[in-house]
């Protein structure tokens, strides 16, 4: 079984193949123009898509040395993300589906980040307790078989990936945020301001991180540019360590609850490399086992959407024609 997967929920343009479950390439074209405007800017991620859609599909074709032809499948992402978005690689994919004649298949975008720790072994095994933490998304999920996910938490506000962008504006450090403030911190204070880390009842599996975002922004107001400079590292690094202590704690504490000793990290944040220390030791100390993607495969990339595509084609459940983009699907 030959799949190729598209992914095109936001500002990243990717295509991949998979073939018999092994990766043969993993095309990921980045949109360039969105670092101007410091954020993501949804008419121009449209059309930057329809742009490099084509290109990025013959890229992963040719590298994994497979023709149109020997296709079996098509996975696609049809949501959540930005509708514009969606809807190119969605179409490309009727179309390919259609003139191929080969079965297309509609993958939630959630759904995929999880699977991206199905791409490469050791492999998890279910039931387990996954954070999955992007600049749109960050949830608890108890995932108890594929295809079968009970959200225990969500973000009531900023999502913890979006928190990164924002401050890295805040601290001037250009975009995508999450490397940003990563580089910026490193070698950093991460006690040097102690930024608050919200919503840590112990039976409240939700999360909040505009408090934080907002503390950072009190905090630069009431400092001169010089001590800004002087002190960015360990304000980036006290701003990522607070992040990092509650997307931690919580699923500590999630797993504790339902009695789970396999807990899997996925998303953009999850290439975060104080989070995947912080979650390596916290998980060694109580003999639990940790799994987290390489992080090529935590940012948004087409192999995951063709791994969470697999498994649907073996259970035949093709999407119709009818299949639209939807952009608050949820898991």
């Amino acid at each position: 079984m030959i799949i190729l997967g598209i992914e095109t929920s936001c500002d990243e343009t990717a295509a991949a193949v998979l073939d018999n479950g092994e990766l043969r390439s993993n095309i990921i074209s980045i949109q360039d123009i969105h670092r101007a405007y410091g954020g993501v800017v949804p008419e121009f991620a449209s059309r930057e898509h329809q742009k490099l859609i084509l290109p990025a599909i013959s890229a992963a074709l040719k590298e994994a040395n497979v023709t149109l032809s020997q296709l079996n499948g098509i996975a696609v992402t049809y949501g959540p993300g930005l509708v514009g978005s969606v809807i190119v690689g969605l179409n490309v994919a009727k179309g390919l589906s259609f003139g191929l004649g080969i079965p297309f298949i509609g993958v939630n975008h959630i759904e995929g980040h999880l699977f991206a720790n199905f791409v490469e072994k050791p492999f998890p095994q279910f039931p387990f307790i996954c954070l999955i933490a992007s600049g749109g998304h960050t949830q608890l999920i108890l995932a108890e078989q594929p295809g079968s996910y009970q959200t225990l938490g969500n973000t009531i506000d900023d999502a913890a990936g979006e928190a990164f962008d924002k401050v890295a504006r805040m601290l001037g450090l250009g975009y995508p945020g999450g490397p940003a403030v990563e580089k910026a911190g490193t070698g950093g204070d991460p006690n040097y301001v102690h930024f608050p880390r919200a919503m840590m009842d112990k039976d409240n599996l939700d999360f909040s991180f505009s408090g934080v975002k907002t503390a950072v922004l009190y905090h630069v107001r009431k400092i001169s540019q010089e001590e800004l400079r002087q002190d960015m590292k360990s304000i980036a690094a006290s701003f990522e360590t607070a992040v990092v202590d509650v997307l931690v704690k919580k699923t500590i504490i999630a797993a504790q609850k339902y009695a789970i000793s396999q807990i899997v990290l996925a998303g953009g944040v999850a290439a975060n490399k104080r989070l995947r220390d912080t979650f390596n030791k916290e998980t060694r100390k109580r003999e639990y086992t940790f799994f987290v993607p390489s992080p090529v495969l935590c940012t948004d990339n087409a192999a995951m959407i063709a791994r969470a595509g697999k498994y649907l084609f073996e259970k035949k459940m093709y999407s119709e024609y009818s299949l639209g983009a939807d952009a608050s699907l949820k898991l």
